[in-house]
């Protein structure tokens, strides 16, 4: 195995995905996690003055706001950062971190079990969050502080800090048409770049999704609508690119278009002969090499590709 495709194994094996956002879309996820946090502490300032914090031992922030505010603010259209995840997921686990440091106080597994029933009980409810998670820990580590709170906890300072960040991602969101949040409210808006479909020989079916679902057994970090439409986005890009390349060319770059495992992009390598030898630069078995005729690597290839700056592969022009 060549030095390239062990680096290769090793970015999959860590799960290190290919970052497809640009520079600006980083931007303004930091900027918008910044300007929520400080709405977080400064609301909270605002509604409990610091003679109060102090007769609550100070506690303004819970740290897990943090973590909320990465999901808030980078991934704002995914299923986990959605109002009802972000309200239930901290509240519920709030709860459960209080009650079961009432239950089982001074016990080294109480946060143990206060986490776990937190994870359990967001699923059954729907509202998976992970701060959720982080929630239920400081409700049980906090200290005696915390622990004086009671289920007061609930409301201060957990309840203020999801409602302000909360309000911050609505409205600082807004001022980006393509940042979709809540994900409902723009789904209109993303209908009207679906056009309609060609005739094809089978379509996939909401009923198709759901037991896809069922049978990954996992929870997905994206939602029904924006799984279907970005299927039906790219099944449309695939009808306008259906034919193979008229010629492969020597130090080019081939892909055969198809998905998963099943993907490959190819370099077309420079030399002499009838043969044209190749080494795979992307998917499965990267940094391969092999070698084939031009008719055989033109009906293998589906279209000419390159590399952007951001790591992904797209339809040379």
């Amino acid at each position: 195995m060549s030095p390239h495709s062990r680096l290769t194994e090793l970015r999959l094996l860590l799960g290190i995905e290919r970052n497809t956002t640009r520079h600006g879309e980083k931007w303004i996820s930091g900027i918008g996690a910044l300007l929520g946090i400080l709405v977080v502490y400064g609301l909270t300032r605002w509604t409990f003055p610091t003679e109060a914090a102090s007769a609550v031992g100070g506690a303004l922030m819970v740290t897990s706001m943090g973590a909320s505010a990465v999901l808030l603010f980078a991934v704002p259209q995914g299923a986990l950062s959605q109002p009802w995840a972000v309200v239930g997921g901290h509240l519920l686990s709030a709860f459960i971190g209080v009650s079961c440091q009432k239950l089982f106080p001074g016990h080294a597994w109480t946060a143990a079990i206060a986490v776990g029933l937190a994870v359990l009980g967001m699923y059954y409810l729907r509202c998976i969050h992970p701060p959720g998670g982080a929630t239920a820990l400081a409700a049980v580590i906090g200290g005696p502080d915390v622990h004086a709170l009671g289920y007061g906890y609930l409301l201060m300072p957990v309840l203020i800090n999801v409602a302000a960040i909360l309000s911050m991602a609505i409205a600082f969101n807004a001022l980006f048409p393509w940042r979709r949040y809540p994900a409902h409210l723009h789904r209109r808006r993303q209908t009207s770049r679906i056009t309609q479909p060609a005739q094809r020989q089978f379509e996939l079916t909401q009923e198709d999704f759901s037991a896809a679902m069922e049978q990954l057994n996992s929870y997905v970090d994206i939602t029904t609508e924006n799984l279907t439409e970005l299927l039906e986005l790219a099944k449309q890009h695939a009808e306008r690119n259906i034919t193979h390349p008229d010629a492969i060319l020597r130090g080019r770059f081939y892909s055969n278009g198809k998905l998963g495992r099943l993907w490959s992009v190819r370099h077309v390598l420079e030399g002499d002969g009838p043969a044209l030898a190749y080494r795979v630069v992307a998917g499965e078995h990267t940094g391969s090499a092999g070698s084939a005729t031009p008719d055989e690597l033109r009906q293998w290839a589906r279209f000419e590709v390159v590399l952007q700056d951001n790591g992904r592969w797209v339809i040379a022009d």
